[in-house]
């Protein structure tokens, strides 16, 4: 077999790791601009009828989502690893993606009837960026040495938020901010939040085709689809029946079903709630989205380093309890008290960006977040990948993302019952701390692969 189709590291020069990073910047504007800080908000805010059951509609949403991601993640990663090529499966899945985000566009404010299909659009978009990923992550043990998969993956993560950075600033700049926005886009109507449906999904499109063209991929294998179907679910089931043999995995895949179901909450969360407390508009959250990034920036490449200095498992047990200490603060911020019963008074009508107490200390753990948000995500995916035996990394990150998957629609879902219980936002904290918690001790049963 070619060094390609083994999976060995020697397969991609400098070009093709970069094109393979830039996957990451491709569909980073998905989950920026539209499931955190500019759609997601819009939608519970002024296309729900409420914003409490704006947040249960997306909860219920996610937990579609992330329950068919779980179930066809390790099926998909075991076909392709029998087939070989990843990229058709990347392209397909953008594709898909790229539907459902252009159909957020129709999602207008105050919808009644139709509401569904605005809910559809979420489901379709979320999957075909999460299976794009499966696929794209598979590739990394191929690209480049073990004792530099940190920095790699680190590097991809940081170039993500970057994209994410960008389009906030292409929202801002040129549909929110501007009294005439681009395009004629009308504000009534909230066309510059629904604009980011298709904006994000032509971004993906256009900016995974240096990846597709330079990126080295495992040479198809030569066999039929329904032949690499069987082959790939046989694989799977001797797998998952001799799971014994990787125990060490088995740990690490339980850890990251709880702090990874808790990250994408506080991901997916933080804006609506923030939404919610202190009435930001689509201006004020496309700020707060930048500052964030520009911390999470940071944070990836400082964990890249860390990573391979001090290893995956200690990067991703220290982020993510640098996220439970940031949920705790979120946590502790109500209206006209934060740190749970410090008097602090709340913005009002004409007041200066972020200038109100409560805004300060949210935005001080907020800013806490961007920076453990990107090295625990990273790091992970680089101790997946140094886990995994080459011939199997579609299999194994089809687990992982399993694993970040089986119980992520249970957080959405159990934000989503508990605000309809309520008829509050903020419960949905509690769910996301003790998440957090859970995957932190659970870390200590994993030993990672010596890889220096």
């Amino acid at each position: 077999m070619s060094a390609i189709s083994e999976g060995t590291p020697q397969a991609a020069g400098k070009l093709g790791k970069f094109s393979w990073a830039l996957f990451d910047w491709a569909n980073q504007p998905y989950f920026t601009v539209v499931t955190t800080f500019i759609f997601a908000p819009y939608f519970t805010t002024f296309v729900a009828a409420s914003p409490a059951e704006g947040q249960a509609y997306w909860g219920y949403t996610q937990a579609i989502a992330g329950a068919l991601i779980a179930i066809l993640s390790p099926v998909f990663g075991s076909i392709a690893d029998a087939g070989g090529a990843r990229k058709p499966w990347i392209l397909f899945f953008t594709i898909i993606c790229a539907i459902g985000a252009f159909s957020l566009w129709w999602a207008v404010p105050g919808q009644q009837s139709g509401i569904l299909w605005i809910l559809a659009g979420i489901v379709l978009g979320t999957i075909g960026v999460e299976f794009s990923i499966v696929f794209n992550n598979a590739m990394l043990p191929t690209l480049t040495t073990p004792e530099r998969l940190g920095r790699l993956s680190g590097f991809g993560w940081g170039l993500g938020y970057i994209g994410g950075l960008i389009a906030l600033f292409i929202v801002l700049l040129g549909f929110s901010l501007p009294e005439v926005p681009l395009f004629g886009l009308s504000k009534p109507m909230h066309e510059p939040d629904r604009i980011t449906g298709p904006m994000s999904a032509i971004w993906f499109l256009v900016f995974i085709i240096p990846m597709l063209i330079f990126t080295p991929d495992r040479a198809p294998t030569g066999i039929s689809k329904v032949a690499a179907v069987k082959q790939g679910l046989g694989a799977l089931a001797n797998t998952l029946r001799s799971l014994r043999d990787y125990r060490n995995v088995v740990f690490f895949l339980i850890a990251r079903m709880f702090y990874n179901d808790g990250i994408l909450a506080l991901i997916g969360f933080s804006g609506i709630y923030a939404a919610g407390l202190f009435k930001w508009g689509t201006t004020e959250l496309g700020i707060f989205g930048i500052l964030i990034n520009f911390f999470a920036i940071a944070g990836c490449f400082i964990g890249g380093y860390l990573d391979d200095r001090l290893g995956s498992k200690p990067t991703v047990v220290i982020s993510v309890l640098g996220l439970a200490f940031a949920s705790v603060g979120v946590l502790s911020i109500s209206d006209g008290q934060v740190l749970f019963g410090l008097p602090a008074a709340m913005p009002v009508e004409g007041g200066a960006l972020f200038a109100s107490p409560a805004e300060m200390v949210f935005m001080v753990f907020a800013f806490i977040m961007g920076l453990f948000f990107g090295p625990a995500q990273a790091a992970s995916r680089t101790l997946i990948a140094r886990m995994s035996p080459p011939d199997k990394a579609g299999e194994f990150f089809g687990l992982f993302a399993l694993s970040g998957k089986a119980t992520a629609f249970v957080a959405p879902l159990l934000i989503g019952i508990v605000t309809s219980a309520t008829g509050q936002q903020r419960p949905a904290m509690i769910v996301i701390f003790t998440l957090l918690m859970i995957g932190a001790a659970l870390m200590s049963f994993v030993r990672e692969p010596d890889h220096g």
